[in-house]
């Protein structure tokens, strides 16, 4: 049988290869549809957002730190620097193991413990991008030894910054205060924009209080790196702008010297101008060295300050709370002409005790043989206790409470720096709700003459003083006077005066109180009388000198049989000159014994040399006899 051939059907074979061909046109199309799509979105759509990933890879947006403001003294001398100096930083997005990074460089250089552990506490707070100092203020040698290695970190620089810088040290620690580290706290409640390239911030005292001022403005700069993260250049900058230098009331000559008289001691001087109210210097002793807490206080310095019996740490100043003893007595006496309780010759008879009416209560005299008949400015004079026993339970704790309070005692005073204790001024109140007792007449005596529970500041003490001196104004202490543009060196903010309240006495009687103030200096029986010997003016002042513990009824004080620690404290309080006052000091030196030997000399030596600089204001004291003396 012969094979049967089959013809191709042309037709058929046509329409399959155009079938396909429509399929792989369809096929071409939707493929380049969805090409020129992903195309036309990555070009265009998404354009600006690759672009800058794309930048991102080479350029960097790096913060600069502005410069912060200088701190001045109102002569002119530097009392806040910044210095140059290196610095050992790490970024941490650029290293892989940061624990093997941070041993290799200890291998090279010392590094100590509050370094890793301040370092490692930072980088929580930073972002990773962000370069966080490990080391401050390298030595030569420091900077040598991480210099050879440093290419073998990577992340690691050194980099040159301004540092903090107290250039007198100890004399201004508690008025100036110091920069620290930021810490968690302080990051929580900052303006982090502005802080992104800042490291330190005000702690306390004028550094802390102006911190706005000095601080300035963070800048920025775009800088092209490579695949390191080194920088090759700088494309783009935006200068930071600096912060303002501040000038304070404070008198550098007054506070070298007030150091210098307390050397040794533990005490307290504070020197203002009682009509603006202008802190002239203020020293608390011992004092310590601001520059140790900058970069952060190692752990052996700190607890030696802290276990220090000087507790040199503490603000005496703002923060020592001292019986004022007798620096009280011109207050008091001035309630009793206010409220007529007392005319100025009424007097009272003084044997050398006082016993309260009506019990065996008897307190003695400082001057055993008594001062005889007494007025109110013999009293405030010869610093008579007996005339304040009997004057203190006429006036009552109500009022006296009362006027007390209106002077500033037991409130704070609202000194522009902060950091201050209120005292504390006792009432009826205050024991019932603190002891659950009632007030006993006897605790009045005590107040009387300014020990039991009354305890006053020093700048508590001086703003007391500042009332009479500029008669019934109640200021607000301020070490603040201007702040100026680092580079026009334009004024562009000054402090005021402020006057929180005003004491409504009448002027006769101020100048009552005045003229017994005076009578301390420069009268025979002042008993300050020492401090005024040729001085080319005429102060008026009070001494005080405050038990440490109570003595019994019948128990003399002997201090060359005591410790240092329980003889007296010694006070004095004092303005110049009487009629046109320019300067109140308070001073106190713990267990200093007498205020008029002890303490009165150093408001003395205050006062002479704020004269030699200002001149002594020509004006002359009309003295009245006194009778008395």
């Amino acid at each position: 049988m012969s094979p049967v051939f089959k013809f191709k059907d042309a037709n058929h074979e046509a329409r399959l290869i155009i079938r396909r061909a429509v399929i792989a046109g369809i096929l071409a199309t939707i493929f380049v549809f969805i090409v020129s799509y992903r195309i036309f979105h990555l070009q265009v759509v998404m354009h600006d957002h690759y672009s800058t990933l794309s930048q991102s890879n080479r350029v960097k947006i790096s913060p600069i730190a502005p410069t912060r403001g200088l701190i001045f003294s109102s002569d002119g001398v530097l009392l806040a620097d910044n210095r140059p100096s290196f610095s050992l930083e790490i970024t941490p997005e650029t290293v892989k193991d940061m624990d093997n990074v941070l041993k290799n460089l200890g291998e090279i250089i010392e590094i100590g413990e509050s370094n890793v552990s301040s370092f490692k506490a930072r980088l929580k707070q930073n972002r990773r991008f962000e370069s966080i100092p490990l080391m401050y203020n390298l030595s030569d040698e420091e900077l040598a030894r991480v210099s050879v290695d440093l290419h073998k970190f990577e992340g690691v620089d050194i980099i040159a910054r301004l540092n903090r810088y107290y250039p007198l040290g100890p004399m201004t620690s508690h008025a100036i205060g110091y920069v620290g580290m930021i810490d968690e706290d302080e990051l929580s409640t900052l303006d982090k924009s502005n802080y992104i390239a800042t490291s330190h911030i005000g702690k306390i005292g004028a550094e802390k209080a102006y911190e706005d001022l000095l601080h300035g403005k963070v800048g920025y700069q775009q800088v092209e790196v490579n695949v390191q993260g080194r920088v090759i250049r700088v494309i783009d900058r935006t200068p930071p702008v600096p912060g303002n230098n501040i000038y304070l009331t404070l008198n550098a000559s007054l506070q070298n010297l007030a150091v210098q008289a307390l050397e040794g001691k533990r005490g307290a001087v504070v020197a203002m101008d009682p009509i603006n109210g202008g802190v002239l210097a203020m020293v608390s002793s011992p004092g310590y060295d601001p520059n140790e807490f900058v970069n952060g206080i190692d752990s052996k310095t700190y607890n030696k300050y802290l276990s220090s019996v000087d507790i040199p740490l503490l603000n005496r100043a703002l923060q020592g709370k001292y019986p004022p003893g007798s620096t009280i007595k011109p207050v008091l006496g001035l309630t009793a002409l206010r409220h007529g309780v007392r005319l100025p010759d009424d007097e009272t008879w003084c044997p050398g005790w006082y016993i309260l009416k009506g019990t065996s209560l008897k307190k003695g005299d400082w001057k055993k043989q008594g001062h005889g008949h007494t007025n109110l400015r013999k009293a405030i004079a010869e610093s008579c206790d007996v005339y304040f026993y009997a004057l203190a339970n006429e006036l009552g704790i109500n009022l006296i409470y009362e006027s007390m309070s209106e002077f500033g005692f037991g409130k704070r005073t609202n000194i522009d720096i902060g950091g201050e204790t209120a005292g504390l001024m006792p009432s009826r109140d205050w024991k019932r709700k603190t002891y659950n007792e009632s007030w006993y007449p006897g605790e009045t005596l005590n107040i009387g003459i300014g020990q039991g529970a009354i305890l006053a500041t020093p700048i508590q003490l001086a703003v007391a003083t500042a009332v009479i001196a500029n008669r019934g104004n109640v200021l607000k202490p301020r070490f603040f006077d201007h702040a100026r543009a680092p580079l026009s060196e334009e004024t562009i903010i000054s402090g005021e005066k402020e006057v929180l309240h005003s004491i409504s006495i009448s002027e006769e009687n101020w100048e009552r109180i005045v003229d017994a103030m005076h009578d301390v200096i420069h009268a025979p029986n002042g008993t300050a009388k020492r401090a005024g010997v040729d001085a080319k003016y005429q102060f008026a002042g009070k001494s005080g000198t405050a038990q440490v513990f109570s003595l019994a009824e019948d128990e003399e004080y002997e201090a060359d049989k005591l410790v240092k620690e329980l003889h007296d404290h010694a006070l004095f309080v004092a303005f110049a000159p009487v009629n046109d006052p320019k300067i109140v000091v308070s001073v106190i030196i713990e267990n200093g014994g007498g205020g008029s030997a002890n303490a009165a000399p150093i408001a003395r030596l205050l006062f002479d040399d704020y004269f030699e600089q200002i001149g002594i204001p020509e004006v002359t004291f009309n003295d009245e006899t006194t009778d008395f003396l």
